[in-house]
């Protein structure tokens, strides 16, 4: 796969190069690529996300499955009064309100039990890193034993447990996404953005 050279190549981060086999192209959002990926003509596409980016042109890339982008994975954050599951759930939304996410997520407070409480975050799994990274840099902190992951999500949906408060993050992007034609129009320029 060739990459082309790019400039400020450390705006790059984070972003992903698509391969399509005959050419490559690079600085697509996540929410492009999972729909290159749902697409008939690109479902086969190689995909690598720009894990760091060095001002010399240096691309450290990281190869990333089709089936990341279909996903969703969670934090969950156990404890067992519903007072302090609301407090965690508080604490998770207000770190929101203070630094936006890095993409769109959902947090929910969810009762499964008199004595078992969590306070959830879902997001797309592509953003398992950031989301974890969002949570430390926010400092946020929780008593109770935690889990995360795409299993911890599929074991949550099948406990249902009952949503006592939801609450919609919208995630803070540099880039705008493209969507439809005006996406589908640029896959064959090298550089996206």
């Amino acid at each position: 796969m060739e990459i082309p050279k790019l400039q400020k190549p450390e705006r790059y981060t984070g972003l992903y190069i698509v391969d399509f086999g005959d050419s490559s192209s690079v600085g697509f959002t996540a929410e492009e690529v999972a729909e290159l990926l749902d697409s008939a003509r690109y479902k086969d596409c190689k995909v690598y996300k720009i894990h760091k980016a060095y001002p010399d042109g240096r691309l450290e890339l990281k190869a990333v499955t089709p089936e990341l982008f279909q996903l969703e994975a969670g934090m969950f954050f156990y404890c067992d009064r519903q007072d302090v599951a609301e407090k965690d759930f508080k604490a998770i939304v207000n770190i929101a309100v203070k630094t936006a996410p890095p993409c769109r997520a959902k947090v929910h407070l969810a009762r499964y039990s008199d004595s078992k409480f969590a306070a959830a975050v879902i997001y797309p799994a592509e953003y398992d890193e950031q989301i974890s990274s969002w949570l430390l840099e926010a400092k946020y902190m929780t008593a109770g034993p935690a889990e995360g992951g795409v299993e911890a999500v599929n074991r949550y949906y099948a406990d249902k447990p009952q949503i006592l408060k939801r609450h919609q993050l919208f995630g803070a992007s540099s880039f705008e996404s493209r969507t439809g034609g005006e996406l589908l129009s640029a896959v064959k320029m090298a550089v996206q953005r």
